[in-house]
């Protein structure tokens, strides 16, 4: 009975806690709930589908990297579980999703911190090659893509390998096989594609005439702003690496600033939905709680 209430609390204070910062950044950022307004419905829809393909490979993602810990999530946890994330890591400072599935992990698994930081490293490492890959293969001759690819090795090779040797009893639990492995590289690349695809469509809605492949670096710039975000979703920090990128996108200033507002303000429906989704769901497991606790009774009886 204790650890319901703990657990009724816990969802209880994660549930306000959301509310609380969508509340706070719709009153800090209103020029994004008019920028909503003012966005044709269609790219919106759009860009919404694109949103819900990219957390789709996320889902599959997080799904994988629990296996190479040891854990089987249900669908139904894993599902929440990134949802959760997902909003920690808009409305956090630097990658708080992650914190956020680690705290939970250790928590109601019992996984250790380290372990969980290890295979996220792996993740990571994934995406910074593929996004070098992006931001170089979409504007750029072969051999700069190369040298984009090959430092990206290097410099996730040095930080894993770093890391994992001053941690060598935790690493030692990884479960890195060729399947896991694929997983993550194939997820990652659903999830990059996905989101080459949002950026796209919210360059296309702001009236940027771009093409595929300069959607591609544009991405690929933006994914690296990633790992330094230190604002809600990367506020100023996404922005700064798009216009340092410039000479390899080709972007003009404006229409990175334009494509930003359409971006954020799609994306703040799209946690909406989410948050509305993740309330559905709970309230689903407690209606299936609740019968099978009255049938069981009933059956006692």
């Amino acid at each position: 009975m204790n650890k319901r209430m703990v657990r009724s609390w816990a969802v209880g204070t994660v549930l306000l806690a959301t509310i609380a910062a969508f509340i706070w950044y719709i009153k800090t950022h209103p020029d994004q709930i008019t920028q909503l307004k003012a966005t044709n419905p269609a790219w919106l829809a759009a860009i919404l589908l694109a949103n819900i393909g990219g957390m789709a490979a996320l889902i599959g993602l997080y799904q994988v990297l629990v296996r190479m810990v040891g854990i089987r999530l249900p669908a139904t946890e894993n599902m929440l579980l990134t949802i959760y994330s997902s909003i920690a890591n808009f409305f956090g400072p630097l990658q708080s999703g992650p914190g956020v599935r680690a705290a939970y992990l250790k928590a109601k698994h019992g996984l250790p911190l380290k372990r969980y930081v290890l295979v996220t490293l792996v993740a990571y490492a994934v995406f910074a090659v593929l996004s070098a890959f992006c931001l170089a293969v979409g504007t750029r001759p072969w051999w700069q893509t190369a040298l984009a690819v090959m430092a990206a090795v290097g410099s996730s090779a040095l930080v894993i390998h770093t890391i994992s040797k001053k941690h060598s009893s935790e690493s030692k639990h990884l479960i890195l096989t060729a399947p896991l492995m694929t997983g993550v590289v194939i997820f990652t690349v659903l999830q990059i594609l996905f989101l080459t695809v949002r950026f796209y469509l919210t360059l296309r809605a702001s009236g940027t005439d771009v093409s595929l492949g300069q959607a591609l670096s544009y991405t690929g710039a933006a994914n690296f702003a990633l790992f330094v975000s230190v604002t809600p979703d990367g506020i100023g920090i996404r922005e700064a690496f798009l216009l340092f990128s410039q000479s390899i996108h080709g972007v003009a200033t404006s229409d990175i600033v334009a494509a930003s507002l359409v971006d954020r303000a799609a994306y703040i429906l799209f946690l909406g939905l989410l948050f509305v989704l993740a309330v559905g769901l709970h309230a689903k497991e407690r209606i299936i709680r609740a019968s099978s606790a009255k049938t069981a009774k009933n059956a006692l009886h």
